[in-house]
């Protein structure tokens, strides 16, 4: 279904390369792959982060192919893939127990009907001592949820704020 409607590129058979982290089509969803783009909130005392007024400038932006996320930190991240949920479809993300067991947890609301884009994550190290993050290997797994008919109203309906986003993107409140 996901390659045959396009919800998915790159789309990743199963991926179980021994030294990474899995990733692809797994027994009930995906596991996707996280980007080599990174957000890292700087160690400044002097930012309040508001879900209402984007505080961007508290953010550098990292290229790498790992990344060490320090201790009670967050940073922001994307999908490697880019998604396209039908409209009779609702997603649920979970991030993968290989992070989880090393303190890194993945926040992702779920990808409603008819949104697209790249993913913005939200990743926190909430242990006391540093913690890698791998490019190019999986991160979290999504579940697809499938309704027995379509929505009434579609995130493309309502012309959601984080429609079809390209890059990680920040909190945005009309």
């Amino acid at each position: 279904m996901a390659e045959e409607h396009g919800m998915i590129e790159p789309f990743a058979e199963a991926s179980r390369e021994p030294g990474t982290i899995s990733y692809g089509l797994s027994s009930f969803g995906y596991d996707f792959r996280l980007a080599d783009e990174f957000k890292l909130l700087k160690a400044t005392g002097d930012s309040v982060l508001d879900p209402k007024n984007s505080a961007a400038a508290a953010f550098e932006e990292v290229q790498a192919r790992e990344l060490i996320v320090p201790p009670n930190a967050m940073v922001y991240g994307r999908t490697l893939e880019y998604f396209r949920i039908p409209r009779d479809v609702i997603t649920i993300c979970y991030g993968k127990s290989t992070y989880a067991r090393c303190g890194i947890l993945v926040n992702v609301t779920p990808f409603e009907p008819e949104w697209e884009g790249y993913a913005t994550l939200a990743i926190a190290n909430t242990t006391n001592v540093p913690a890698k993050l791998y490019a190019f290997e999986g991160i979290a797994q999504l579940l697809f949820l499938a309704g027995n008919e379509p929505c009434e109203t579609s995130y493309a309906d309502k012309k959601g704020r984080y429609q079809a986003q390209q890059s990680i993107t920040h909190s945005k409140v009309r």
